[in-house]
């Protein structure tokens, strides 16, 4: 039996106009994986404004497009998109099913990654959520902790589509255990059989960023793929033994074929012989990748290890207030003004006595990118260099009274054409938010994972 798992969404924000031509292509499972480190940040800020907030609100978008699929038994939609507040997700879920006068369906949500409740506790263990990066202990923690999450894996979702779920709603889930989940649950694999988990886990891998493995950020010859503006998702087309064909639907633009699916199997991945999961350690260099033609590509030959015995956990705390200001400056000299100008809003900041905890200045059309390693460049020559200054600050006041002093710079800058651009001089200041990783034994978590599910 074949199960077409697709995968809709690779990003929070990202593009709704691919999921029309998945459904209509016919997939089982519509994937859909908006969460990243950033996205739990922002969506905390969302639930400070909000306490209903938290989940992420293109999520309706997606649901409005899908559910008709779902009601008539087409397909089955999966999505982390609950963030830090999956119940208000599902409650949302509902309301926009009722809203397109759809019933019938069995909606699931996913809990227990949050850790807030039990985090004096864990903080309590020998090396209790040290941090992952540094070492540094839970004590120089520096808090108020916002949000804590474990990284659950593929188990609680293939819990609820055993329940009969229809659309899964979860917080923060790995993003390859989305797609995992329908192949644990229609195929039955063992908990334990980890070359199949390991299988699943790569062809998630390879559907969870929308475009990036039918020809979008492809690193050879992007030029050549056609219709860029309708880029196709990927379908992949999986089966019982841990293969799979990766595709893409009739009439879309994009590619698929050898580079592209391999561009994006070593993206985000540290280390291709021990790809860390919840559900599985998994081996990429045993991976066989045969190029069919006609936007096909089979997947083969995964391999394997025992999971480890911990979740990865994310904490947030504050971490100040960010200004930020943009300025552009013409030929000539142009890189020699916008240097000037850093100098001179940094003494103009001192001398103003505003406290400015770290500086970034960067040289759009320089070095922005490459940083110390841009090469080098005919600096007198360039036609026109953009200064990006940004400044943490401990209070949003301060940070904002730092981009006022560049104001006089406008008739009192180098000579020469210096313009505003993008947020312009002075942009409103934003919260800062610190991350700090942990690892967190897997027994301390999963008692409190559970789903429900809702009849509408």
């Amino acid at each position: 039996m074949t199960v077409r798992a697709a995968g809709g969404q690779g990003f929070y924000g990202d593009s709704v106009t691919s999921v029309p031509t998945l459904l209509d292509a016919g997939v089982d499972y519509l994937c859909l994986e908006a969460l990243a480190e950033l996205t739990l940040a922002i969506l905390q800020k969302d639930r400070l404004r909000d306490p209903g907030a938290g989940f992420t609100r293109d999520l309706p978008l997606y649901l409005e497009l899908a559910m008709p699929y779902v009601a008539r038994g087409q397909t089955k939609v999966i999505t982390n998109a609950g963030g830090i507040n999956p119940v208000a997700a599902g409650q949302e879920a509902a309301k926009t099913a009722a809203q397109l006068g759809l019933g019938g369906l069995r909606i699931a949500t996913v809990t227990g990654d949050d850790l807030m409740p039990q985090l004096d506790q864990l903080a309590a263990l020998p090396g209790g959520l040290a941090n992952a990066d540094t070492g540094e202990p839970w004590r120089d923690f520096p808090g108020p902790a916002l949000f804590a999450n474990a990284y659950l894996g593929a188990r609680p979702i293939v819990a609820a589509l055993a329940d009969g779920a229809d659309i899964v709603i979860t917080g923060r889930v790995a993003d390859a255990s989305l797609f995992l989940a329908p192949l644990i649950h229609e195929y039955g694999w063992a908990a334990d059989d980890w070359d199949l988990l390991a299988a699943g886990t790569a062809i998630g891998h390879l559907c969870e960023c929308s475009g990036q493995s039918t020809g979008g950020n492809l690193s050879g010859d992007w030029w050549t793929i056609a219709q860029p503006w309708n880029l196709a998702y990927p379908i992949a087309e999986c089966e019982p033994d841990g293969t799979a064909v990766i595709t893409k639907p009739p009439g879309t633009g994009g590619r698929v074929d050898f580079d592209t699916v391999r561009h994006q199997l070593l993206y985000e991945v540290h280390d291709p012989a021990a790809y860390l999961t919840p559900d599985v350690t998994a081996d990429f260099t045993t991976l066989r990748l045969d190029d069919l033609g006609a936007d096909r590509v089979r997947v083969s030959g995964a391999r394997g290890r025992r999971a480890t015995g911990t979740y990865k956990a994310l904490a947030c705390h504050p971490a100040g207030w960010s200004g930020e200001a943009r300025v552009a400056f013409s030929w000539p000299d142009a890189y020699a003004k916008a240097r000037a100008t850093e100098v001179i809003l940094r003494k103009r900041a001192e001398l103003a006595g505003l406290a400015v905890g770290e500086w970034l200045a960067e040289y759009w059309g320089v070095n922005a990118l490459h940083g110390p390693v841009a090469p080098a460049v005919p600096t007198d020559d360039i036609p026109e260099v953009l200064l990006r200054m940004a400044w943490r600050c401990a209070d949003a006041e301060t940070a904002g009274r730092v981009g006022r002093e560049l104001v006089p710079l406008a008739l009192s800058a180098p000579p020469w054409g210096m313009t505003g651009a993008g947020r312009g001089m002075t942009g409103r200041p934003s919260q800062l938010l610190g991350l700090w990783p942990a690892l967190v034994r897997k027994d301390l978590v999963d008692g409190q994972v559970h789903h429900d599910i809702t009849s509408v």
